[in-house]
Formats: C-alpha cells, structure tokens, sequence
C-alpha cells in the first residue's frame, strides 16, 4: 500500500484507539486515584513494549536517547496524569474534544521553535477543525453546568505537551524506527511510574475488587491505547507531516462522544454538526 493511502488507514485505527481510551479512563478512575490511574497506564504499556521491543533499543545511538527521553516526558508521561485528572471533573468527551487543540498547537510550535513550513490549506483546515471543536465545548458546558471547566486547562497543557512531542519526533528522530522510539520512551518512565504508584496508595487497596476491575481497563489502555497506539503514532507522523498526525485528536472526539453515548452521557444534534465540520477540518489539513 502507497505512503498517501496508509497515512489514511493509520489515522483511522488512531482515531478508533484514542477514542476509546478516554472511555477507559473514567471507567479506571472508579477505583484508583489520577496518579495511580496515570502510574498503572505506564507501566502495563512499559512491561507491553518490553517484552515485544527490547531488542530495538539497541538501534538506538548515544544522541538520539536525548531526544527520546524528551518525547517520553513531552508525549506521554505529562498528559498521561493530566488526562486522569482533568476526567475527575469533567467528563470524557468534553475531554477528547479539548484534545483537538493539539493540531493547532503543532503548527504553531512547529513555526515558532522548529522552523517548521505550512501550507494555506493546513492552517484553514486547523480553524475550521477548530471551530467544530470550539462549537462542540460550548454545547457541552451548557449540557454540564455543574462540571468544573478550570480542569479543562490541564488538558490544553497536556496538548501542548502532545504538539511538542510531534515536532521533536519529526525534526530529530525522523528514520527511527517507530518500535525503537515508543520502546525507549516507557523504558525511560517505568522507574518513575513505579516509585509514584508506591508513594500513592496504591499497594493498601490493592486487593478491593473494585480496584482490580478499574486496573483491568487500564491494562488495556496501556496496552493499546498507549503502547500500540503510539507505535502506530510515530510511523504516521514519519508518513506524514506533524499538523496532519496530529489531526487524528479532530476524529477522536467523534468515537469518544459514542462511547459515552454508551455511557449515558449526553450527545445532542449541535454536536454532530460540530463532528462534521471536524471531518471538513481534517480533510482540508492533509488536501495537497
């Protein structure tokens, strides 16, 4: 399959992951706390990429872990228990809808820091995917008065986080390979993700079945919706350009608002509109 069609086929399976992950988190969170949520998703995804990468880090050259272990704290360490704590307050698919700040984010970033070149139709695709975004906020603080939006903030910071993760990939480890990168990355956090986890809590109600079952869904988020997600992530964003591999957070809302549609939360007409305009967004961002 050509480069232009699997960018495609890799933003998909993204947007159905990432979409589900958001699901996932509020589900954990019914028995851990954000930070042991946050410390749990590490390490299942560190022991995962372990077991099935080790032997890739060793392609990995002196200079490059830098750049690595800045990716690890950049894309996945930070936002990994701001997620967490930012679904304490409001709910999931408010939450992935934030999320699709990250584009713009990236190419702002990209211009400013990385030197990075964009096209008129990547930055009209960001506002229109934006503007669907912005629609779809206000509809949900309106559905949810009684959220506290302050923790939306979190996940603007943890967007930020992502588009610079991006970035540092495409500029300074743009022929590694994706296996390399994401193994190194929860190599580089399992030390820390497991001295948080003990300092939590975590171990005193380890055995409360209530814990157990939010501990099964996050294996599964850390599994794939961190650690297969992120190496299908990295060899898109090396397909592609950073502003497009950062478009899947405009598809992800789309899956998420389903899920929790799923969960009984509430999904109005004002937000399928937004939905679609989110489509015209990505589609104008990856247009040549």
């Amino acid at each position: 399959m050509e480069a232009k069609q699997l960018k495609w086929v890799y933003l998909t399976i993204l947007s159905l992951i990432w979409g589900s992950s958001f699901i996932l988190i509020k589900k954990g969170l019914v028995g851990l706390t954000a930070l042991q949520l946050g410390s749990l998703r590490l390490i299942f995804s560190a022991l995962f990429l372990s077991l099935i990468g080790y032997k890739s880090i060793f392609l990995l050259t002196k200079s490059q872990w830098k750049y690595v272990a800045l990716t690890a704290i950049f894309g996945t360490f930070v936002p990994a228990y701001l997620f967490a704590l930012a679904e304490t307050e409001i709910d999931s698919s408010t939450t992935a809808i934030l999320n699709s700040l990250t584009p713009l984010n990236t190419l702002v970033l990209g211009m400013l820091a990385f030197g990075v070149p964009f096209k008129k139709n990547q930055f009209f695709g960001i506002c229109i995917g934006l503007l669907g975004s912005v629609l779809l906020v206000f509809n949900g603080a309106s559905n949810h008065p009684e959220q506290n939006y302050y923790y939306a903030l979190l996940v603007v910071v943890a967007s930020f986080c992502y588009a610079t993760n991006v970035n540092l990939v495409k500029q300074y480890l743009p022929s590694v390979a994706p296996l390399s990168i994401t193994t190194g990355n929860f190599l580089v956090l399992l030390t820390p993700a497991i001295l948080l986890l003990y300092f939590s809590g975590f171990f005193e109600i380890a055995k409360i079945p209530e814990v157990q079952t939010s501990m099964a869904y996050i294996a599964i988020l850390g599994i794939v919706g961190t650690g297969i997600a992120n190496i299908i992530f990295f060899k898109l964003i090396q397909l592609s350009s950073p502003v497009f591999a950062t478009s899947v957070t405009y598809l992800i809302p789309i899956v998420a608002f389903f899920w929790g549609l799923l969960d009984h939360e509430i999904l109005t007409p004002i937000q399928f509109v937004g939905a679609f305009i989110i489509l015209i967004g990505v589609y104008l961002s990856a247009k040549k």
